[in-house]
């Protein structure tokens, strides 16, 4: 017999009122786990960061004082704790500062706290105008290893395992001599297993060739544009396998054309299973690598469309990433740039080239009057869709003088994936510290608290750094992996990871490089939304190597070893100050 109720009179019988409270609560559960409402909290204060940027600022307005610095993770101690790296300046002929100036390494004490451990580390760096920095286990002992580029040269510290690194820049070859040296990336471009080195350089400049730049009355001498200044080819190292490097660069097909490198990102690009190198550069256009698989690459930027906006111009190209933000497979490629342009949205078609989605992806203006720069590609409320990040901050002090609508100092941006290839910007609706204005120029995003969402570090120009904690992105269930390569290299750059949790599917890349001048986490982090598991994960490595994985389940962190699946790696999870 079927049983039915009505509603007769205005009165309901009990049994509705408890439907209808179910679906209420099924909805709102529903939303929230679509969109928790996620705060980023400044804790750099609270927890013991206390390095500050100097960037040598003098009248004389000398280039490097504004282009700079970077900053990153690494996990130096191999204790499952991220360690923060923060790259600084150093003295010039006109600027002395009373003290030394280091870049610092700080340790994570285990509590959500850093303590400054560079002098004992030995990684100050000091005496080099340093502006980005890059990690890896270049020498596959299981030790991560520090790249601090800089302005003339660059500095490898190889990582000894007791806490200590070494300066072995001359021993490896990769000082970098004689060039500007911005960001760099890791990746084993020839499948040897071995990961190279390629450091993209900015332009020529020195203290004897600084000009005058702005109008000539007090206050408005300003810093110079790059077209005053020729550019430099990017920098090609590589790993013989022995500890040492061998630069490559123009018999590796990089050195028909000087660059202005700031940004790089590699990735494989058209899916043929050898990994492709995107440099960004400013004022002229972008680079396109893409890897014949022979040890040389071509350049594909006019045919793949990535080299200028969608009219045509070359614009001041700084921070990068890839990431396949519409979910179809192939990574597509993000590029900032100064204000009164647009970032740049190229997503990729499959078939070698790129449409500029700027526009269509609904950011369009809404960066017209930012100066990006840090900039990273990453699902922060682990809904199942990439997000992107941009840092901010204006190449000029003076830009007020200039443009009274622009300032100096730049609120950070974030726009939510909607699906179906859309953004919104939700900015202001991630807390007063998340869009607070700073300097901003390197991002590096970290789980340095092991909680299951993404934290942001952000370097700042002249300025302290700021640590945004991630509160509330862990409301929806995450899965990350840690690489462990045996043929491949030991961090497993270039390999592949599908992850299908229920009705999501997601692909990502173990990358090098990314975002401006910085260091990232190296574990992938998928967002898995409502989901309880990933009922598939696949990960095809370098060497060739598929491994396959069923059933993981969700909110935590494993590590993955090159064919031998899951072995046992902690990952204390803090309690942050």
């Amino acid at each position: 017999m079927r049983k039915s109720y009505s509603i007769t009179h205005g009165k309901s019988h009990p049994l509705l009122y408890s439907f209808w409270f179910l679906l209420l609560l099924a909805t709102v559960t529903l939303l929230a786990s679509e969109n928790p409402a996620v705060k980023f909290v400044d804790v750099t204060s609270r927890s013991g960061i206390t390095f500050k940027h100097d960037n040598a600022a003098t009248p004389e307005k000398y280039f490097i004082e504004t282009m700079g610095a970077g900053c990153g993770w690494i996990d130096y101690n191999n204790d499952g704790l991220l360690d923060a790296y923060l790259v600084q300046s150093a003295e010039t002929p006109i600027y002395k500062p009373t003290e030394p100036l280091r870049s610092a390494l700080y340790r994570s004490n285990g509590d959500g706290s850093f303590t400054d451990v560079t002098l004992e580390a030995g990684v100050g760096a000091e005496g080099l105008f340093g502006m980005g920095v890059a990690v890896a286990d270049y020498d596959n002992d299981g030790f991560q290893d520090l790249y601090v580029i800089g302005w003339h040269r660059s500095i490898l510290y190889r990582n000894q395992g007791n806490g200590t690194f070494e300066d072995v820049t001359e021993k490896a070859g990769v000082a970098n001599q004689g060039r500007w040296g911005s960001s760099a990336a890791f990746f084993d471009y020839d499948k040897d297993g071995n990961p190279d080195l390629m450091v993209v350089n900015y332009v020529v400049w020195s203290p004897e060739n600084n000009i005058y730049c702005g109008e000539r009355r007090p206050g408005y001498r300003t810093y110079c544009h790059p077209n005053n200044y020729d550019g430099q080819l990017p920098t090609l190292y590589h790993n013989n396998g022995d500890g040492t490097f061998r630069e490559v660069t123009r018999e590796a097909g990089m050195g028909d054309e000087p660059g202005k490198g700031l940004g790089i990102v590699t990735s494989d690009f058209n899916d043929d299973g050898w990994i492709d190198v995107f440099q960004a550069n400013d004022t002229i256009r972008n680079f396109l690598f893409l890897n014949n698989g022979d040890g040389t690459f071509r350049d594909a930027t006019f045919m793949a469309g990535v080299g200028y906006s969608e009219d045509g111009k070359a614009e001041a190209g700084m921070g990068t990433d890839a990431a396949d933000y519409d979910g179809d497979g192939r990574p597509d490629i993000y590029v900032t740039h100064l204000d009164f342009e647009m970032d740049r949205l190229y997503r990729n078609n499959g078939d070698e080239t790129f449409e500029d989605a700027t526009y269509k992806a609904q950011i369009g203006n809404q960066v017209i009057k930012f100066s990006g720069f840090g900039t990273r590609f990453f699902d922060y409320d682990n809904d199942g869709r990439i997000d992107l990040f941009v840092a901010n901050g204006h190449i000029l002090d003076n830009i007020h003088l200039y443009h009274d609508d622009v300032g100096y100092a730049e609120s950070n941006l974030m726009f939510r994936n909607l699906g179906g290839g859309r953004f919104t910007n939700v900015s202001s609706e991630l807390g007063s510290d998340f869009t607070t204005p700073r300097v901003s120029r390197g991002a590096a995003l970290g789980d340095y608290d092991n909680d299951g969402d993404l934290d942001i570090l952000v370097s700042n120009n002249g300025q302290a750094p700021r640590l945004l904690r991630n509160d509330g992105g862990n409301t929806n269930s995450w899965l990350a992996i840690s690489l462990e390569g045996t043929k491949s290299g030991r961090d497993g750059i270039g390999a592949r990871i599908k992850v299908v949790a229920g009705d999501l599917t997601q692909v990502k890349e173990a990358k090098g490089g990314m975002s401006y001048q910085s260091a990232q986490d190296p574990r992938i982090y998928f967002g898995l939304g409502s989901h309880m598991q990933a009922e598939e994960v696949e990960i095809t490595w370098p060497s060739g190597t598929v491994d396959r994985l069923d059933n993981v389940p969700a909110n935590r962190i494993v590590t993955v070893r090159e064919g031998a699946g899951i072995v046992e790696r902690s990952y204390p999870k803090l309690d942050s100050p």
